[in-house]
């Protein structure tokens, strides 16, 4: 379970949560880079697509204070129904994924991530507060502020203008 270590968090940094094998992890060590953070899934039509796309741009600026957070979800369609460890090992072999990919959390409703209820409060307009499924993005500046939000079936690539711009 994912916890918050403020009662009113001001940005990401102001939270904890859990990694794959359960250790804590204070996001305030991703102060000053662009993060793109990401409700993900092993067995949803878009896997394949994302996963290959959020591989390119993590290689591309990875070294330039980029970051991706992946958090898999079973809250849509039972698309990512393994363990941590299932999920890591798949994400590992299968994509080659560097990027970090914490706990299993969900992203919707009462039981949902205190990250997310965080990352839902902007004002997105058409999107309502819901995350609508598996791949829902987040980009964050390196002041920990959520700058955009986009739909599942949004291209990790066509996200590189805004990554470019917040790395500038």
């Amino acid at each position: 379970m994912t916890s918050q270590t403020k009662e009113n968090p001001e940005s990401i940094y102001d939270f904890t949560v859990k990694d794959a094998k359960g250790n804590d992890v204070d996001l305030s060590i991703y102060k000053g880079k662009v993060l793109l953070i990401i409700n993900v899934a092993s067995k949803c039509g878009m896997t394949n697509s994302n996963y290959t796309e959020l591989n390119q741009l993590y290689e591309k600026y990875k070294g330039q204070g980029f970051e991706i957070l992946a958090f898999p979800c079973n809250q849509f369609g039972e698309e990512e129904p393994g363990s941590n460890d299932e999920i890591s090992e798949f994400v590992c072999t299968r994509f080659r994924s560097e990027f970090p990919v914490f706990d299993k959390i969900e992203v919707n409703g009462d039981n949902a991530s205190p990250l997310y209820k965080y990352l839902k409060l902007g004002k997105w307009g058409i999107f309502g507060d819901d995350i609508q499924w598996n791949f829902a993005k987040f980009l964050v500046n390196k002041d920990g502020q959520v700058v955009h939000r986009y739909y599942p079936t949004t291209s990790p690539l066509s996200l590189e203008y805004d990554i470019k711009k917040l790395l500038e």
